[in-house]
């Protein structure tokens, strides 16, 4: 082998090594799991354990609303937890209305921050806000059911399948008015989108719609439990949006919301036996973290072994000289 061809295997093998070495750094670093900030977790709620499952169908426009899981029947399930009166109770998605209020519409700031709404600046649209608007429905999530918080191992994902509605729907949180907008859902996004929220978690954030209309959300909330099991619920949530919007049309829409690959159709819930997320995440990237490893120390060998051909390559070269040139 030339010196010249041994340089060039030598640069080819550096270059190679170090691409490799950076996709380990990558891999160990890389974040694997969603998990949105809380701003609002402490708002001083806590959850009866016998507080009822009411019956009928009911409209929510005004007061303390939140999505979450519970046991019903021995089921695992998502209810809409009301706490718009005097007794707090649990509702059925199916029976209950969210009402979006002409009193939510808000204007979309000129902010390059909010980008994101994919909504012209300047365009009215309805807010359901993260800080309490006492003429709004205030809508939520929580994980204090105490049966639940009882049985999940660390807390729940919270996973958007899909919307149908006459615009779009995006949900975010803002901590404090300075803070950069953390965007959660997007219906606009053709991908599985999921966060995570710790054991008993209460928590807001800013739902925004760009338009008027019906809008039929299917939202699923899964969880490891502490005995193993995993259990995953998927229900639809049903708003009216705008005060023109009906009531009736709203309880009767009805649509064809495709679940993301792998998961039950929406309205559907099942329970279990499954390998946790967390572990098989980190399985994943112990795989890919030690298949990196194992690249670097192949190259590093390969280059070490190339610099020895250069040195032999130099010896031989230096051999061939005459005496006097050597």
């Amino acid at each position: 082998m030339t010196a010249g061809r041994a340089r060039g295997r030598t640069r080819t093998t550096t270059a190679i090594l170090g691409y490799a070495l950076a996709m380990a750094v990558v891999l160990v670093t890389t974040q694997t799991s969603a998990r949105a900030e809380q701003p609002t977790p402490g708002l001083g709620q806590s959850i009866a354990a016998d507080q009822p499952l009411a019956t009928g169908r009911t409209e929510l426009a005004t007061g303390h609303v939140d999505i979450g899981p519970r046991y019903v029947d021995n089921q695992w399930t998502v209810l809409i937890h009301d706490g718009t009166r005097a007794r707090p109770v649990w509702r059925d998605p199916d029976e209950a209305l969210l009402r979006v209020s002409d009193a939510a519409l808000q204007t979309v700031p000129d902010d390059p921050a909010y980008a994101f709404l994919g909504v012209d600046a300047g365009k009215r649209v309805y807010v359901v806000p993260q800080v309490q608007n006492q003429d709004v429905v205030w809508l939520g999530w929580n994980t204090q059911d105490p049966r639940v918080m009882q049985s999940i191992d660390r807390g729940v994902t919270l996973t958007l399948l899909g919307v149908h509605g006459p615009g779009t729907l995006t949900t975010y949180l803002q901590s404090g008015n300075f803070a950069a907008p953390q965007p959660l859902w997007r219906s606009t996004e053709s991908t599985e989108q999921s966060f995570w929220a710790e054991v008993n978690t209460h928590t807001h954030a800013n739902w925004v719609f760009s338009a008027p209309g019906v809008y039929l959300v299917a939202v699923k909330v899964s969880a490891d439990l502490i005995n193993g099991e995993t259990v995953s619920a998927t229900r639809t949530l049903r708003f009216a949006v705008g005060d023109a919007t009906s009531a009736d049309e709203a309880f009767a829409a009805t649509a064809d919301i495709p679940a993301a690959a792998g998961q039950e159709p929406a309205d559907e819930a099942r329970t279990t036996v499954a390998e946790p997320a967390d572990t098989s995440r980190a399985l994943l990237l112990t795989a890919l973290t030690g298949t990196a490893v194992v690249l670097a120390v192949v190259l590093l060998l390969l280059l070490l072994r190339g610099r020895g051909a250069k040195r032999r390559a130099e010896r031989e070269r230096a051999a061939s000289l005459p005496e006097g040139q050597r």
